[in-house]
C-alpha cells in the first residue's frame, strides 16, 4: 500500500501524459479524503441519500391519510417537492431523464388532491391529460390499483387474489411464502390480508380522481386483465379468478383466522429495531397499513415505532420534505473504506479505524428468513441499512470484507475485525447457490413459476443468482486468500463464464448496467489470478474502449434493460466512468489512452469540494423482469412482462455518494497501479545498468 504522497514518477513510457498528471490525480484524492472526513458520522459510518421515485411521496400521503396520520405542514412540503420534480408535460418519471411513467404519475396527482391541490391548476391539468392520454387508472398496475382501492377509487375486484392462508403453507410448498424474494415476501404477508379484507377509508368528494377513469366510474371495466397467449401464466390466472370466486363467496372457512393470527404475529416477529420492515419501504407501508385494518390503533407500539422510523427515512430541503425506499450507510461505509485505503489513508488513520470498528458492531449474529433455506448455517453477514437483521445482504457481507481486510482495530482489539471477516466468509459460503453464483439474500430462490400470479406484474419477485454479486463474493474470496481450487470458487468462476454475454460484458444486476458488470467481474477474475490476456477477457475490454463516450468518460442509461441499443450508451456520469477504469486496470489496461482518458475525465468534471455533480441514476433496485434476472428476450409490446424505456415496472436509484466514493477507488487503484509499474521499470533499468 502505498501513501498519499507516493506519487509515480513519469517515464518515457508515459511521456504522452501531461506533466502535472501525477499531481492533479493527487490533488483530486486529497480533496475527496477531505469531503470524507466531512461528511463522516462521529459514530464512523457514512451515509448518503438513496434517490428513487415519487411514488415514495405520494404514497407517504396516502398512507398517512389512510391511517389518519397526517400532518398538513409536511403535506405542504411534500407537495412542493412533488411538483418540483414534475416534467412539463405533466408526469413523474422512474428515474432522471425517463419519459414519464403512468402508475407514478396516477399516484403523485392523487397525493395532490388529498393535500389539497386544486384540479384546475395549470400542474394538476397538465397532469391529467398525460394521465388520459395514456389510459387513466385502467391501465396502472396492479399496487397503484391496491392503493386506490383503500380510498374507493377503484373496485377491489380488479386487484389481484392473495388470501391469506398462504402464510399457512409449509416452507417446502410450491406458493410458499418462502417460494418468493424476501421483498416481495415481505409485502406479499400484509397485502394477502388487505386483498382479502378489502378495506375502504372513505375521503371527502373533492379528494375523489374520478376524472382519470376515461369511461366514468360506470363504464370502466375493472376486471383483471388475462395474460395474452397460451402459457403458464394465463392458466395461473384462470385458476386465481376461480378460486378467487369461490373463495369470497365461501361463508365458512375454518382456516382464514388462523391464517390471519399468524399472519400478524409474522408481521410483528419481522419489525426491526428502526421500526421498519426488511429495511425498505414497500412491506413497512403495507404492514402498517395491515396492521390498521385488524385493529392496531396509531398508539400501537408497533405503530408508533413504524411511524418513527419513516420519519428517520425523510430528508428535509427547505421547503421540501422527501423520503427515501431505503437507506445505505453499510453499503456506503464499506464501499468509502475501500476507496480511502486503496487511495492511500493508512489503516491506522483515525477515520478508517472509526469506520472499521463501526462495521465490526453492524455484523448480524441472529437468524434471519435465509435460514429457511440453511437452517444449520451460522449467522456472520451484514444488512444493507442500520436495522434489517431478518435480511443481511450477502453483497453488503463480501464488499464489508473486502473493506475489513484494509484496517484494523487498535488497543489489542483487531481479533474481532479477523472473527467478522471469517464469520463473514463461512456465512457467504454457505448461501452460494446451486448454480454456482450468488443472489442477495436468500439461497436457491429461483422458482420462476411463482412469476405467474397477477401479483407479480411489477418489479421482480425472485433472487436468483447475478453476475455482480457473484463477482464481487469471489473478489472476496481472492483477496483474502482463498485456493482458487475450492469446488466454491470454482462453481463460482464456471458460472461467471457463462453469464458472459456474446459481445464481452455482463449484465448488471445491481447497477446500470454492463458497465457496472464488468467494473465488478474483471477485478474479480483478477482477484484469484486469472490470466487476463485471454481472449474473453480482451473481448470485455473491447466492449468498454468502443463504448467509451467522446468526452473520455462512460455512460449508461437506465433504458438499456429494455433497449439493447442503449447498452454502454449514455451520458457520462463520475461513478460509471469509474467503474470502466476500475474494469480496465484489472484487465491490465491501467497505462492505456482509454483508461489514462477516462481519468482525466474524473479530474476534469471534478468540483472544488471534491465532489462530482450526478443527476443521472447509476443504481439499480428492480430492472422490472419479475424473475429478476437477465432475459434471453425482452418482452415487445402487446406480451406480459413489456415496459417502454419510462421503465414503469422497474426501481431506479441514484445513490449520492456513488459520485465520490467509486471515482475515488478509480483514481486511487490507477495511481497505484501505475506506481508500480513505474518501480518495476526503474528496477528493469537499474538492473541493466548494474550488469
Amino acid at each position: 500500500m502505498i501513501t498519499q504522497q507516493q506519487t509515480y514518477s513519469p517515464t518515457s513510457d508515459d511521456q504522452r501524459r501531461p506533466a502535472s498528471f501525477p499531481a492533479a490525480i493527487d490533488s483530486a484524492i486529497g480533496r475527496l479524503h477531505d469531503y470524507f472526513r466531512r461528511e463522516q458520522d462521529d459514530s464512523g459510518y457514512w451515509w448518503g441519500e438513496l434517490e428513487s421515485n415519487n411514488t415514495m411521496e405520494a404514497e407517504y400521503v396516502m398512507l398517512c391519510r389512510f391511517l389518519g396520520h397526517h400532518n398538513p405542514d409536511r403535506e405542504r412540503h411534500i407537495v412542493n417537492y412533488l411538483l418540483s420534480k414534475q416534467h412539463d408535460d405533466g408526469s413523474w418519471p422512474i428515474y432522471y431523464g425517463a419519459p414519464g411513467d403512468l402508475s407514478t404519475s396516477v399516484e403523485c396527482y392523487f397525493a395532490l388532491k388529498l393535500c389539497g391541490e386544486d384540479p384546475a391548476a395549470d400542474h394538476m391539468v397538465r397532469a391529467r391529460e398525460f394521465i388520459l392520454a395514456r389510459g387513466g387508472i385502467p391501465r396502472a398496475r396492479m399496487f397503484t390499483r391496491i392503493w386506490l382501492a383503500l380510498f374507493g377509487q377503484w373496485e377491489w375486484e380488479g386487484t389481484p387474489r392473495l388470501p391469506t392462508e398462504m402464510v399457512l403453507l409449509p416452507d417446502w410448498a410450491p406458493f410458499s411464502i418462502y417460494r418468493f424474494a424476501s421483498w416481495a415476501r415481505g409485502c406479499i404477508v400484509p397485502l394477502s390480508i388487505v386483498l382479502t379484507r378489502h378495506p375502504v377509508r372513505a375521503i371527502p368528494p373533492e379528494h375523489a380522481i374520478d376524472e382519470l377513469l376515461p369511461n366514468g366510474r360506470e363504464g370502466t371495466d375493472y376486471s383483471l386483465p388475462t395474460p395474452p397467449g397460451f402459457n403458464l401464466a394465463r392458466l395461473v390466472h384462470l385458476v386465481e379468478q376461480t378460486v378467487g370466486t369461490i373463495y369470497n363467496r365461501t361463508s365458512f372457512n375454518p382456516f382464514h383466522k388462523i391464517a390471519e393470527q399468524k399472519a400478524i404475529r409474522w408481521i410483528l416477529e419481522h419489525q426491526e429495531a428502526d421500526g421498519s420492515w426488511g429495511g425498505i419501504q414497500p412491506p413497512w407501508v403495507y404492514s402498517l397499513i395491515a396492521l390498521s385494518v385488524c385493529g392496531f390503533d396509531n398508539e400501537h407500539p408497533a405503530m408508533v415505532k413504524g411511524f418513527e422510523g419513516l420519519d428517520g427515512f425523510s430528508i428535509q430541503k427547505g421547503d421540501k420534505w422527501t423520503i427515501q425506499g431505503c437507506i445505505s450507510p453499510v453499503w456506503d461505509t464499506c464501499l468509502t473504506v475501500q476507496a480511502l485505503a486503496e487511495s492511500g489513508l493508512p489503516p491506522d488513520d483515525p477515520m478508517l479505524a472509526a469506520a472499521i470498528h463501526w462495521l465490526v458492531d453492524k455484523q448480524i449474529l441472529v437468524g434471519g428468513d435465509w435460514q429457511v433455506q440453511a437452517p444449520q448455517l451460522q449467522p456472520g453477514g451484514w444488512a444493507f441499512e442500520f436495522h434489517n437483521n431478518c435480511y443481511p445482504d450477502i453483497d453488503d457481507t463480501a464488499e464489508v470484507a473486502l473493506a475489513l481486510r484494509l484496517g484494523r482495530l487498535p488497543d489489542g482489539a483487531d481479533y474481532l475485525r479477523e472473527q467478522a471477516i471469517e464469520r463473514a466468509a463461512e456465512w457467504v459460503e454457505g448461501m452460494q447457490n446451486s448454480d454456482g453464483g450468488w443472489a442477495s439474500f436468500d439461497k436457491n430462490n429461483n422458482h420462476g413459476y411463482v412469476t405467474a400470479i397477477t401479483f407479480s406484474d411489477f418489479g421482480e419477485v425472485l433472487d436468483p443468482s447475478s453476475a455482480d454479486v457473484t463477482a464481487h463474493v469471489l473478489e472476496m474470496y481472492g483477496k483474502l486468500g482463498y485456493k482458487t481450487h475450492l469446488p466454491s470458487i470454482q462453481a463460482a468462476y464456471r458460472y461467471l463464464r457463462a453469464e458472459q454475454e456474446d459481445d464481452g460484458s455482463w449484465f448488471g444486476r445491481w447497477g446500470v448496467n454492463y458497465i457496472y458488470g464488468l467494473g465488478a467481474v474483471l477485478p474479480a477474475l483478477e482477484s484469484i489470478g486469472e490470466d487476463m490476456r485471454q481472449p474473453y477477457v480482451r473481448r470485455a475490454v473491447q466492449w468498454l474502449v468502443a463504448h467509451q463516450n467522446a468526452d473520455g468518460g462512460w455512460g449508461e442509461s437506465c433504458a438499456s434493460y429494455v433497449d439493447s441499443t442503449q447498452h454502454g450508451v449514455g451520458h457520462s456520469t463520475a461513478s460509471q466512468t469509474a467503474w470502466a477504469i476500475i474494469a480496465l486496470i484489472a484487465a491490465g489496461e491501467a497505462d492505456s489512452s482509454a483508461a489514462h482518458n477516462g481519468v482525466e475525465y474524473l479530474l476534469r468534471t471534478q468540483q472544488a469540494d471534491g465532489q462530482w455533480e450526478e443527476p443521472y441514476y447509476t443504481g439499480t433496485g428492480f430492472p422490472g423482469y419479475m424473475k429478476g434476472a437477465r432475459v434471453e428476450r425482452i418482452p415487445k409490446p402487446g406480451e406480459r412482462g413489456f415496459q417502454g424505456t419510462e421503465l414503469s415496472a422497474g426501481f431506479m436509484i441514484n445513490y449520492h455518494l456513488y459520485r465520490n466514493t467509486w471515482p475515488l477507488l478509480a483514481l486511487g487503484r490507477y495511481r497505484n497501479r501505475l506506481y508500480s509499474q513505474s518501480q518495476e521499470l526503474a528496477s528493469r533499468r537499474n538492473g541493466h545498468a548494474a550488469a
